[in-house]
């Protein structure tokens, strides 16, 4: 027995690395001792919280929700821990360019991906004192053997929409197999049945062992990344329906900054806030500087996580050679989505995928031949984090072997400006990018077909169906940009957006090895009043308040970004 624990706390303990991108918490404890038992204690008779990390490997996760757990517990919260204990036969971790299909049908993510998971995780939380729980404590050998005879069982067509007792497992499931393949859908996926099924049985356990954990505790509140996807999105599920609250969160677009939001994904959340959040707000010169500014800067990136050109092509004429397109005639623009991301059910899509989209719209333009549309597909098909195995050029090939002769496509790899490319157009349909509300704030009428967040905000053309979205097409070119009013409005909800929205946390720091690291000399810069974004996040978690950044009472937005 002896050698077997001595053989698990090795396992434990990761090997040595030269610069680990983990927060050394043992480190900042022994800097704060006295201050942070203090608060332990204290904090075991406060309420509740859990911090689901559940992926110990997802290092940007950990970084941020190991701070939470600090700052929460500097608040009196009493918080717990969750990380999964390799009992899961897939999860977020996995992605087709980390993992082999093959070999993750055969054996999922303890293949490769557990054995530094669970450790990483574990060893970066144990010096915080707290209380950490195993997926694998509150699932049942019984359990276990129905997850997996109802994947083996259940038709493979039936699975995305399998839903237990009214919980919508099967969505999660089918969307973290889109995610690992990075497609659109499973068609042609030599493994594509095996592994929906494996994401389908982790979905299942994960419902099981959410419902027995929330059960044994009174949780007030539940913070985890992403939402979606598995296993984070069936906690969420779960928790919703024995009203635990939930929340989520993401990094978001400016650097230091990250997007909460209560109940659900911000992926959801987004398109329903109300718009008494940010409608009545001041305005003046000075916020609509700093938004035009920042939103001047995203042409190159520079005041963000993540840009995809180094040098844009932003000259009209050069752009115009390029492509063949004629701006002196009517254009109209195009924006689309990576086909994989999120792919989550939206009640007000005019389409049911992004791909039908774009297909019946090139149709549709092709008996337009007095309008031009130029088409930009998303760079990060190529360039993000993710790319995508299923790009939409190969999609428009093979639909089209010769685009009609107004159609004009800007390729995922083409250096050009997808911002100058559309402001000379007409007006620009999207479906799900969040560069809506950019163009909006520019002047440019923006339709909707999709999830876009810049949805029901009394700014953009909004379709709910597919007779309506034609019916708006039919309209095109419109006579005249937006109005002065209307564009106001749209700034002010990108101001809204990009500054209230996304809070700033300025000890996140940039990182080369990661998306960021965690930037703290002391536990002290934690403590309630010492960073008001903190402070803005602390008060949600707890106390279900908005996760809005005050930022037009604090001075301009990017002092903070300095």
């Amino acid at each position: 027995m002896r050698s077997l624990i001595a053989r698990f706390r090795r396992r434990l303990a990761p090997k040595p690395v030269a610069s680990s991108p983990y927060p050394d918490w043992a480190q900042l404890v022994k800097t704060d001792r006295e201050l942070w038992e203090r608060a332990v204690s204290k904090a075991k008779d406060g309420p509740h919280v859990l911090i689901a990390t559940s992926a110990g490997g997802f290092i940007p996760g950990v970084i941020t929700e190991s701070m939470l757990a600090a700052a929460l517990t500097l608040r009196g919260a009493q918080v717990h821990i969750l990380l999964c204990d390799e009992v899961l036969p897939a999860c977020i971790q996995a992605m087709i360019p980390m993992s082999d299909a093959e070999e993750f049908a055969k054996h999922g993510p303890q293949g490769k991906l557990c054995a530094n998971c669970f450790p990483a995780g574990y060893k970066t939380y144990q010096p915080l004192g707290l209380p950490i729980h195993r997926y694998g404590d509150f699932i049942s050998a019984e359990e276990r053997r129905l997850a997996r005879s109802l994947a083996a069982q259940m038709p493979f067509a039936e699975i995305g929409n399998y839903k237990l007792n009214e919980l919508a497992v099967g969505e999660h499931a089918l969307a973290g197999a889109l995610r690992f393949f990075a497609r659109g859908n499973l068609d042609g996926e030599p493994q594509g049945d095996t592994i929906l099924r494996r994401y389908f049985e982790a979905s299942l356990l994960t419902t099981y062992m959410t419902r027995r954990l929330l059960n044994s505790n009174t949780f007030i509140s539940a913070c985890f990344h992403h939402g979606i996807y598995v296993p984070q999105g069936l906690i969420g599920e779960v928790a919703r329906q024995q009203g635990v609250r939930v929340v989520n969160w993401n990094p978001s677009y400016r650097k230091h900054s990250f997007i909460f939001s209560h109940h659900d994904t911000y992926h959801h959340t987004l398109l329903e806030e109300p718009v008494e959040n940010w409608e009545n707000i001041g305005w003046n010169s000075h916020f609509e500087e700093e938004t035009m500014e920042y939103l001047k800067s995203r042409w190159q990136g520079t005041r963000d996580w993540i840009w995809f050109h180094e040098k844009p092509e932003e000259d009209l004429s050069a752009i115009a050679a390029e492509l063949g397109v004629d701006f002196s005639r009517p254009c109209i623009g195009m924006l689309t989505n990576v086909m994989w991301d999120a792919q989550l059910h939206y009640r007000a899509n005019a389409f049911p995928n992004m791909l039908d989209w774009v297909l019946e719209t090139i149709r549709y333009f092709a008996t337009r031949p007095e309008l031009q549309l130029l088409i930009r597909i998303h760079p990060a098909e190529i360039r993000g984090t993710l790319p995508s195995r299923q790009p939409l050029t190969d999609e428009l090939k093979r639909a089209f072997p010769a685009l009609p002769p107004n159609v004009f496509v800007i390729p995922p790899e083409s250096q050009v400006s997808t911002y100058a490319a559309m402001v000379p157009c007409n007006a620009v349909i999207i479906y799900g990018t969040k560069t809506g509300v950019e163009l909006s704030s520019m002047g440019i009428p923006t339709i909707v077909a999709g999830e876009a967040w810049i949805r029901n905000k009394g700014i953009t053309i909004d379709a709910s169906s597919r007779d309506e979205y034609f019916e708006m097409l039919d309209r095109l070119p419109l006579p005249e940009r937006m109005s002065t009013e209307l564009t106001r409005r749209a700034r002010k909800y990108a101001y809204h957006f990009f500054f209230r929205r996304m809070i700033p946390l300025p000890f996140m720091k940039a990182s080369k090895g990661a998306t960021y690291e965690l930037d703290l000399k002391s536990i002290s810069q934690l403590l309630p009043g010492a960073d008001p974004g903190l402070d803005v996040i602390c008060d949600g978690i707890l106390n279900g308040s908005e996760f809005i950044y005050p930022a037009e009472k604090i001075g301009k937005p990017e002092a903070v970004l300095a």
